[in-house]
């Protein structure tokens, strides 16, 4: 059986197998980007929505979420390039 690894998709946000069975989530954290998605589409307030995670997730967070989103749902490469150029700095 072929080995899951660690996956890092920018700053913030890893697929991990060892946390929450591989789902994407907050690097440091258990918050599922999904929930964070969520509660954008309910048109909840990031400030709100880091307030409810007791700041454990930033507005950064919360736009490479929604970045990344957008990519796969659009195709685009905006987030992989982000985390290219972070990764070179």
């Amino acid at each position: 059986m072929k080995e899951r690894k660690r996956r890092v998709l920018g700053e913030y946000i890893v697929a991990d197998p060892e946390i929450c069975h591989g789902q994407l989530t907050i690097k440091g954290t258990r918050i599922l980007v999904r929930d964070l998605l969520s509660y954008v589409a309910d048109g909840k307030d990031w400030d709100w929505i880091c307030s409810a995670y007791d700041q454990k997730v930033s507005r950064h967070a919360i736009g490479e979420a929604v970045r990344l989103a957008g990519d796969a749902l659009v195709g685009g490469t905006s987030g992989q390039k982000a985390a290219k150029r972070q990764r070179a700095a």
